[in-house]
């Protein structure tokens, strides 16, 4: 039963492709409108800086949450640091966009192309985090067919 839920969770190379290529659009997307905005210098590095942060926590969050699930020790305070990191940077780009000189349909790129960014890094880690699971159980499982081959 444990091979059946293991292959079920392998992503399709499809959906691996869909979702690495979502990550590329929407980061190459924001880091060019970025770089083609009329912005201070000071600016393009807030917004960059709130990316950065945005992607990194979005990452470290989904995987305390897949290994709480999985049943390894995750503290409150490291979850609280990662919802934190995840909210402030969220909240930071809202507020900044609102605040900022800008058409609104340059708000709306800025602000489509943060979240496409975040949901394809989520799905990215998520569908790597599967593989990896998957192929260690596999060389578990030759590694424990061997042995009991040479008993």
């Amino acid at each position: 039963m444990k091979n059946l839920t293991l292959s079920s969770n392998q992503p399709t190379k499809a959906y691996s492709t869909a979702s690495l290529v979502a990550l590329v659009v929407g980061v190459i997307g924001f880091l060019l409108g970025l770089w083609n905005a009329e912005l201070l210098l000071s600016e393009k590095g807030f917004y960059l800086a709130i990316f950065l942060l945005a992607l990194f926590s979005a990452i470290t969050l989904q995987k305390s949450i897949r290994d709480r699930a999985e049943g390894l020790t995750v503290t409150k305070v490291y979850m609280s640091i990662c919802w934190g990191a995840f909210a402030t940077s969220i909240g930071l780009l809202i507020i900044g966009l609102i605040n900022a000189q800008m058409l609104l349909s340059e708000k709306g790129f800025y602000g489509m192309a943060f979240v496409l960014s975040l949901f394809a890094v989520i799905t990215v880690q998520k569908n790597t985090r599967d593989l990896s699971v998957i192929q260690s159980t596999a060389k578990e499982r030759v590694v424990a067919e061997a042995d009991s081959a040479q008993d």
